[in-house]
């Protein structure tokens, strides 16, 4: 299975002082950053764009974005965050009719690229074709739009189905996760871990990207001993 990865969303950071936050998580061990780019249509909510992506990658050299698409159009927006500095470039299936093609845009920029799924889409929506085309797939653990949400205990299995099928792909999941649901989403397979409230509100978040990547790592243990 592939390395476990933090990537504290900065949804929960204070967007006054964006750069500062990012510097913050890397100094306390993250690895990625997760950018959560909402446009208002495909969620109700607007947070970030390109412009926002481009001075915090001026101003955090070596960053590595974690970017969430949540947006209606996603062939539209590749180039921009592309040219802003984003490392992946994660779209929502339910958003297109052609994943296949904008992956192979999103190569051609030189950006990994990850394929979301909502809690109301079954993991079977995640194709052979688009797993093995895809660097990394998310599992939406709430429902996409805003921060703070309550985890969703019943998407785990989805994480469970893909890791059974994909057990070298990296497998994100998203919403609601921290110390006290981690531990079924490293069961379940997952490797890469995004927290947004459970580590920047934290009083040691140093402690919470540790202890993630940790919990991580024991599952990851455990599986391998039975395989």
């Amino acid at each position: 299975m592939p390395r476990a990865i933090v990537s504290p969303s900065v949804l929960a950071s204070d967007f006054g002082q964006l750069s500062a936050e990012c510097k913050r998580m890397i100094k306390g061990g993250a690895e990625w950053l997760h950018m959560d780019v909402m446009d208002g249509h495909f969620v109700p909510n607007i947070t970030m764009g390109a412009p926002i992506l481009s001075c915090v990658s001026k101003s955090v050299p070596g960053i590595f974005m974690d970017c969430h698409m949540m947006v209606a159009q996603p062939e539209k927006w590749v180039d921009d965050i592309a040219d802003a500095g984003g490392s992946l470039y994660c779209f929502h299936l339910e958003a297109t009719s052609d994943p296949l093609q904008i992956i192979d845009h999103i190569h051609e920029r030189k950006m990994k690229a990850g394929v979301a799924i909502s809690p109301d889409t079954p993991s079977t929506a995640v194709t052979d074709e688009i797993a093995e085309a895809a660097d990394m797939l998310l599992v939406m653990t709430v429902y996409p739009g805003r921060g703070g949400q309550k985890f969703l205990e019943r998407c785990v299995p989805k994480v469970a189905e893909l890791r059974a099928r994909f057990p070298d792909k990296d497998i994100e999941v998203d919403g609601g996760v921290g110390p006290k649901t981690i531990d079924v989403c490293a069961d379940a397979g997952s490797n890469v871990i995004v927290a947004g409230t459970a580590i920047f509100n934290a009083p040691d978040p140093e402690q919470v990207i540790s202890l993630l990547k940790s919990t991580v790592d024991a599952a990851q243990a455990k599986i391998a001993q039975k395989a």
